[in-house]
Order: C-alpha cells, then sequence, then structure tokens
C-alpha cells in the first residue's frame, strides 16, 4: 500500500477534485416544476369526428432552457420520428391516466399549445397535470393539478 505525503498528496487531491468538476455526469439542471393552467376547449372534427380539445399552456414556460426541447437524434426515436426532442410532455388525469404526449416541441414557448381531446360527449376529467421528461438528464417535472374547466 502506497502512502501519498507532501506535495504527491496535495497534487492527487487537486487532481481529484479536477477531473470530479470537469468530468461529472450530466446533471439535471435545478428547474421549478411546470405551472399548468387551462387556456380553454375548442371543437374540432378529426376523421368525420366531433372531438373537444383542452387546451393548456406552462405559467412558466420562459424558465426552462430551448436546449431542452432541441432535436435530438442519439437519443431514442418516438415511433418513426428519429429526431424526437430531448424532453417529452405527457399529459395525465388526476388518477395518473395518460391522456395525451408531445415529443417534437421545437423550444419552450410550445408549451402553450400542449392539449389533450375526447369524444364531445365524454365528460372531462376534473384536473390533469403534465410531466416533463427530460431523457437526456433523466430527470422529470411534474406541475400542479390543473382544472379542465374556466
Amino acid at each position: 500500500m502506497t502512502i501519498l505525503s507532501g506535495k504527491n498528496a496535495v497534487l492527487a487531491v487537486a487532481t481529484l477534485i479536477f477531473v470530479v468538476a470537469t468530468h461529472g455526469s450530466a446533471a439535471a439542471p435545478v428547474l421549478p416544476n411546470p405551472v399548468l393552467y387551462f387556456l380553454g376547449a375548442e371543437y374540432v372534427e378529426v376523421n368525420g369526428k366531433q372531438i373537444t380539445r383542452y387546451r393548456f399552456d406552462v405559467l412558466n414556460k420562459d424558465q426552462y432552457p430551448d436546449d431542452m426541447f432541441a432535436q435530438s437524434p442519439a437519443l431514442p426515436p418516438c415511433g418513426a420520428n428519429t429526431k424526437a426532442a430531448r424532453t417529452w410532455v405527457d399529459l395525465y388525469d388526476q388518477s395518473g391516466k395518460r391522456l395525451n404526449g408531445f415529443c417534437a416541441l421545437g423550444k419552450s414557448a410550445d408549451l402553450n399549445g400542449i392539449w389533450f381531446g375526447l369524444d364531445t360527449d365524454i365528460i372531462p376529467p376534473s384536473y390533469i397535470y403534465i410531466e416533463l421528461n427530460d431523457r437526456k438528464t433523466n430527470t422529470k417535472y411534474k406541475s400542479n393539478l390543473a382544472d379542465t374547466t374556466l
């Protein structure tokens, strides 16, 4: 067993600190959880079927860097989309049932266009929440519960 002393010990500690500081893992940035709110409902026809689209926005979307939503071909694809975004957005009802998802938002400002749709005769869940899944850092940001009515 070799014991370092004097200059060698100081050099070894300094080297270790340098390596850890410059080659650490891709730590998740410290970001707030999204603040979700309801924008309104719109009635649309899709393939001859009437649906209600429930639209939402994220109040603090400007606190998320755009690079979180950049195309990331090095990460797994989203179906046939091989250039899916680094961060995917999923919408869930209050019990955790997934309602919709977005895997190709291009920038944080696009969080103002998230939605889920239901047949017009179906009553929506009372509340929903979203999760932002940063696939690069393996970090999830979960929102508040937001109403589905004004």
